[in-house]
């Protein structure tokens, strides 16, 4: 029997899932002697420090924690499960940690994208159970901005670099945690988890790869929604239109979709909800079943996106957008995705100036951290004659307008495309990093459905604007496409969903076409 410790933040289903597929039990700790009955336990840290230390307290787990750090049985600490074992934490200034190990914990500083987000390799400087069965080349994923600092080098297991070399795994007879997640590491991640799970001697050591270098990821995304017979099916638009001769295009169930983008080597999938959340999202239980289905099956990470925002019900009571959330963290997601709300909550911020602390932006990053919100902007090209014409971020072009405008600026829209708003991609993907966003999925109404590849221009401007990963979305049609976008941009993925759905470019294909030359996860 395997205890798992969850303190109520984030998404615990994805670890659950991955230790009951290796054919292990689980029990959830429900009080403080839960913790000290345990025979092996797995603490999956999720979210930001500081909130993880206080509920930790509230809920009177920091003691028994440390007698059973202290008593040799068996510990995986996972991401925030790593960082709780030392002292202090850079991300929460005065909040203590567990202090089991003496060291810190302390922020990226690099001349890259924080949170650093994605596909990475693990460098070995001791031999561990943990690797048996590792070939050394593989690489495990991380969404992270901050990174532990050990005094002591004795327990360092692996390092990974991103900018520089940090400790991402440490081991001390029984104890382990590592920053990155097995539960979202695909094959790679659950043999860790089953060679922990069995106890297997620290005698093995890991291959050498051949260095670790964070790969570019490539994104499957299914667009949900109900048809008009309603069930819930994954659909595609052009250029946001998802109708065909009259009906709801209808390109397959999404659980089965998702397993199958997973075995052919996505590296993350991303479920946008555009059924508009006629009333209540959080009755919406079909999506939520899609979720709680594909997280049993499909071990990398899981973004959704549709209706996380502040509602009232019918009855008058309010819920917020954070309560929203946790119900999809709960149910298997790792990010949420907000889209045209992350308009109208930038709207306010230009406006005043000020942050006000309670935007579902701000609230959902200072519970789950920065790495769990995705703001997905959907923009239009408008053309201008000069960059004086507009108070916006205008760029010039080398795809002239139809009166051969030079100049063009990328208008934001909400509710679908339907509604152009008076703010540019540029500004808006500035403020949302500000308000505590850490990744921005960057669509292109212009190219949507077309085949015609991304629209590079904008995503240069955007990336060159904020610090935070950018995703390229918008216009795949070809293998080509996706070199493409890498080579002329720094965007830290591509996603793609038609061409997949139809299998006109599998994203297999994909892979062996980047192989050799990007950076990828085979």
């Amino acid at each position: 029997m395997i205890t798992l410790l969850d303190y109520g933040a984030g998404n615990v289903r994805s670890v659950i899932n991955a230790i009951q597929a290796l054919g292990e039990q689980v029990t959830v700790v429900r009080d403080p002697d839960d913790i000290l009955r345990a025979e092996k336990l797995v603490f999956p840290g999720v979210g930001a420090f500081g909130s993880m230390m206080q509920i930790l307290e509230k809920r009177r787990f920091v003691e028994p924690l440390r007698a059973y750090l202290g008593s040799g049985r068996p510990f995986l600490g996972i991401c925030l499960g790593l960082q709780a074992l030392f002292e202090v934490s850079e991300e929460a200034p005065g909040v203590p940690g567990l202090g089991f190990f003496p060291g810190t914990v302390e922020r990226f500083r690099v001349d890259r994208s924080v949170p650093h987000i994605g596909w990475n390799g693990i460098s070995a400087k001791k031999p561990s159970g943990l690797f048996r069965g590792l070939r050394g080349d593989e690489k495990f994923y991380f969404v992270h901005s901050y990174h532990v600092v050990p005094e002591d080098p004795k327990i360092v297991l692996t390092t990974t670099r991103y900018g520089y070399d940090f400790v991402s795994g440490v081991q001390n007879e029984n104890l382990f945690a590592t920053q990155f997640h097995p539960e979202k590491s695909g094959e790679a991640g659950l043999t860790i988890l089953r060679n922990f799970l069995a106890g297997r001697p620290g005698t093995t050591a890991l291959p050498s790869g051949a260095g670790t270098r964070l790969a570019r990821r490539i994104i499957a995304c299914l667009d949900v929604r109900s048809d008009d017979a309603g069930d819930l099916v994954v659909t595609k638009g052009d250029q946001y239109d998802v109708r065909e001769r009259g009906a709801v295009r209808n390109l397959g169930k999404p659980v089965d979709l998702a397993r199958r983008y997973y075995e052919e080597g996505a590296d993350e999938i991303t479920f946008l909800n555009i059924t508009a959340f006629r009333d209540f999202p959080l009755l919406d239980m079909p999506m939520l079943d899609v979720l709680k289905r594909t997280s049993e099956n499909v071990f990398v990470p899981l973004t959704i996106g549709g209706g996380i925002r502040d509602y009232t019900d019918r009855n008058g009571r309010r819920y917020s957008a954070l309560e929203v959330a946790a119900e999809y963290f709960r149910s298997g997601a790792d990010k949420v995705s907000i889209g045209s709300d992350a308009v109208r909550i930038v709207e306010d911020y230009l406006r005043t100036g000020k942050k006000t602390g309670k935007s579902a932006i701000e609230e959902i990053s200072r519970v789950y951290g920065n790495q769990a919100v995705v703001i997905s902007i959907d923009p239009r090209r408008v053309y201008v004659a000069g960059p004086d014409e507009v108070p916006h971020h205008v760029l010039e072009t080398e795809l002239p307008g139809p009166r051969g405008e030079r100049y063009c600026w990328y208008q934001c829209t909400v509710k679908g495309g339907r509604e152009g708003r008076p703010v540019d991609a540029v500004t808006l993907a500035r403020a949302v990093e500000d308000l505590g966003a850490g990744e921005i999925l960057l669509n292109c109404i212009d190219r949507d459905g077309t085949n015609l590849g991304f629209d590079l221009e904008l995503i240069s401007a955007v990336k060159k604007a904020v610090s935070i990963p950018v995703i390229a979305s918008s216009g795949a049609g070809s293998v080509e496409h996706f070199l493409e976008v890498f080579a002329a941009t720094d965007a830290e993925a591509a996603l793609a969903a038609g061409i997949f759905h139809r299998e006109e470019v599998p994203i297999r294909a994909v892979k062996e076409f980047l192989a050799g030359k990007v950076e990828i996860r085979p």
